[in-house]
């Protein structure tokens, strides 16, 4: 299984993504969860602790390993676009509640067409680990389209956008369904999260095709409170992980068939 998430900054992405990672890893599976948000926060949401997190440095900000392996520096603007990258998950993740946290970071770029070897490398990456058939690989996309443009994520299984009950989240949806299958990507399924009742299911499915949505996620205050204090809601909320867990076995059963 081979999954991205992505959604509009805010909407509760990395808390869905981290807690689908952990439910994998309490089955059993090998689970490699990969932040590709600049603004990672992933591995909080796993339940590793500040200091741990303090002393990662995302890929994309290793410049020396980007040199060593693409071979570009100040005196060569020429470099490999297949670049060795099998090894960077053994040897960059770091493990906590059973799940490998690889921090890829991101590429600030100002356009969509940015060809450099930082991103090279996080393409090349990416493709990787979607290639390790022995495990669940979770992809914690930054906020927006921009990753979809560079094309980073084909060979996903499918995309699952993380949207709140509002026209600017059903609005991200639509664009990430058609730019996803420009890449070939045809399963763009919605979670919709901070769902306060009856009101907000009936508009999201009146804007979410019955196919596409795989459930809900309610309001919830034990959330809040994690994220408050830097914990995973894994280990807070029951009653989330139970709605997490019932999307997780929906994506189960249909990757069966």
């Amino acid at each position: 299984m081979k999954i991205a998430v992505t959604g509009k900054g805010g909407v509760g992405k990395t808390t869905f993504a981290a807690t689908l990672a952990r439910l994998y890893a309490e089955e059993g599976k090998n689970v490699l969860a990969a932040d590709v948000d600049p603004d990672a926060n992933l591995g909080l949401a796993l339940g590793f602790s500040e200091e741990e997190l303090d002393s990662i440095v995302p890929i994309s900000k290793m410049r020396k390993l980007i040199q060593e392996r693409t071979g570009a520096d100040a005196t060569n603007t020429f470099f490999k676009m297949n670049p060795k990258v099998d090894d960077i998950p053994d040897l960059y993740a770091k493990s906590c509640n059973g799940v490998k946290l690889l921090t890829l970071g991101t590429v600030e770029t100002g356009g969509s067409g940015c060809v450099c070897p930082e991103h090279v490398m996080l393409k090349r990456i990416i493709n990787h680990l979607v290639l390790r058939s022995n495990d669940v690989v979770i992809l914690d996309m930054e906020a927006g389209l921009e990753h979809l443009g560079r094309g980073t994520t084909e060979g996903m299984d499918q995309f699952i956008v993380v949207i709140e009950p509002g026209a600017r989240s059903v609005q991200t949806y639509k664009n990430v369904k058609r730019l996803a299958d420009d890449l070939g990507v045809k399963q763009v399924r919605v979670v919709a999260n901070k769902v306060r009742g009856e009101e907000d299911e009936a508009f999201i499915r009146s804007k979410i095709p019955a196919c596409d949505l795989l459930g809900f996620i309610h309001y919830n205050s034990e959330v809040i409170d994690a994220d408050r204090q830097g914990k995973s809601p894994f280990d807070f909320s029951p009653s989330a992980k139970a709605e997490i867990q019932k999307i997780k076995e929906k994506i189960d059963h249909e990757s069966d068939y």
